[in-house]
């Protein structure tokens, strides 16, 4: 009966993490940027290409209370006027900021839930082979000692420059390097939760290797691999972010969050909120991420904690 009460270990985390203030205030603002970032192509009021030069470079909704509105005054330019149906301006070929923010995020998280989830798939994979067998510890983690000599940007940089500049090969250089940090941390906690002694009971019952390291190994590892991928979500956005920003992202004139700060860098002076909403976009969704991924840690696996 006290088996049937007990709750579920995630669900049981789930209702700890909204317990923190903070962590539930970080978890809703993520849920409702993923639901803005997925119907964009609804809500967004114009399509990320459209073009309007007549109003290029307008400031946000925020210049009906900052500029002169009297067009007759001294200092009055027309540029400084706001566009009705354009709240966050428009950019430098006059297409509408908040309509390509939405589909720059949109491409921003689907590239880091899938360079995240590709990591993920191939990292715990290794991380599981090496901590369960002696013999393919060495080779693996050996060559995962490898990637990790290169700097993280470096290698996916080389990697993009070696495979063509797309978004695809953006999200495989992103995976590549996610593989080591996901490979060491799970290979930590299979040579943990091997030793136990119903891992060990398991195997003298005859059971093969393939369902103790799924059914048993994997099973325990879940919450260790829960707490990486989340913050290694934090890592992935920034990472395309920054490719994008060097031209080896996401090609234009899809938008990403990186690629817009790259084509607003001209414009700082005359119009810096170009630059200041999409890096705003960039900074919310990556601390919300890493202050999940840390509540997440303490809950879920509190010996990550350094």
């Amino acid at each position: 009966m006290d088996e049937k009460k007990r709750s579920h270990p995630i669900r049981a985390a789930f209702r700890k993490l909204l317990k923190n203030k903070l962590a539930t205030i970080c978890f809703f603002l993520l849920i409702a940027e993923v639901v803005l970032v997925v119907l964009a192509p609804v809500i967004s009021p114009y399509g990320y290409e459209e073009q309007d030069p007549s109003i290029r470079l307008r400031p946000g909704i925020w210049a009906k209370w900052t500029v002169e509105t009297d067009v007759n005054a001294p200092g009055y330019k027309p540029t400084e006027q706001y566009v009705p149906g354009h709240p966050l301006g428009t950019d430098n070929f006059g297409r509408d900021v908040f309509s390509r923010l939405l589909w720059g995020g949109r491409v921003s998280l689907m590239v880091g839930f899938v360079s995240t989830a590709m990591g993920l798939v191939v990292g715990v994979a290794c991380g599981l082979l090496a901590g369960y067998y002696k013999r393919l510890d060495n080779i693996i983690m050996r060559f995962m000692d490898l990637l990790f000599t290169f700097p993280s940007i470096l290698l996916a940089m080389l990697i993009v420059a070696m495979l063509g500049v797309n978004t695809f090969n953006a999200m495989l250089a992103i995976s590549i390097w996610s593989i080591p940090s996901f490979a060491r941390m799970v290979r930590g906690k299979v040579l943990q939760i091997k030793e136990e002694d119903y891992v060990m009971a398991t195997r003298s019952l005859g059971a093969r290797d393939s369902r103790i390291l799924l059914v048993h190994v994997l099973k325990n590892a879940l919450p260790t691999i829960i707490v990486i991928a989340t913050m290694r979500m934090a890592t992935s956005i920034i990472s395309i972010s920054t490719l994008s920003y060097l031209g080896m992202g996401v090609t234009p004139p899809m938008p990403e969050w990186g690629g817009m700060i790259a084509a607003a860098k001209e414009y700082l002076w005359q119009r810096p909120s170009l630059i200041f909403v999409p890096g705003l976009a960039v900074m919310i969704t990556v601390i919300c991420f890493n202050i999940l991924g840390d509540k997440l840690r303490d809950i879920l696996d509190p010996s990550l904690k350094d």
